[in-house]
């Protein structure tokens, strides 16, 4: 249930995002989700990817800062009301949500959540009957 996500630190100056998909795309690495938190300095660019290490090493190469971290994935009607359903789980027994972002596919939401605890939050959202997605079936979409 956990999903490997790419983090990349980016200068906040015209052209860095697009230096970054050029290099993921002069390799054909697929993006599923891709999310961006910015300052007044730099950004944070989020990427789910098939394959996290290798593009990992392509962006090293190239002298990105880059790390993985890991995520976990619920599926949920794409209504507010869903999204609000999973975060309140995850309140309740105080788990932590370090950030979130989602898309849309079809009629659902596909939620990408870092917790201060993913196995329990996985549990969590388990005991609730949630859609959890692993990997393989994020990659899919």
């Amino acid at each position: 249930m956990i999903i490997p996500q790419l983090s990349v630190f980016l200068e906040n100056k015209s052209g860095r995002l697009t230096e970054v998909l050029e290099v993921l795309g002069s390799e054909n690495i697929r993006i599923t989700a891709l999310s961006i938190a910015d300052t007044s300095e730099f950004g944070i660019l989020r990427l789910i990817v098939p394959d996290a290490e290798k593009a990992k090493k392509l962006l090293k190469v190239q002298h990105f800062t880059v790390n993985i971290s890991e995520v976990i994935s619920v599926s949920a009607p794409n209504e507010a009301k869903y999204y609000a359903k999973v975060l309140k789980i995850l309140s309740d027994l105080d788990i932590s949500v370090e950030y979130t972002y989602a898309f849309s596919h079809g009629s659902k939401s596909i939620i990408i959540l870092r917790c201060s605890n993913n196995e329990q939050a996985i549990g969590a959202l388990k005991d609730h009957e949630m859609e959890l997605l692993n990997a393989s079936e994020l990659y899919k979409i």
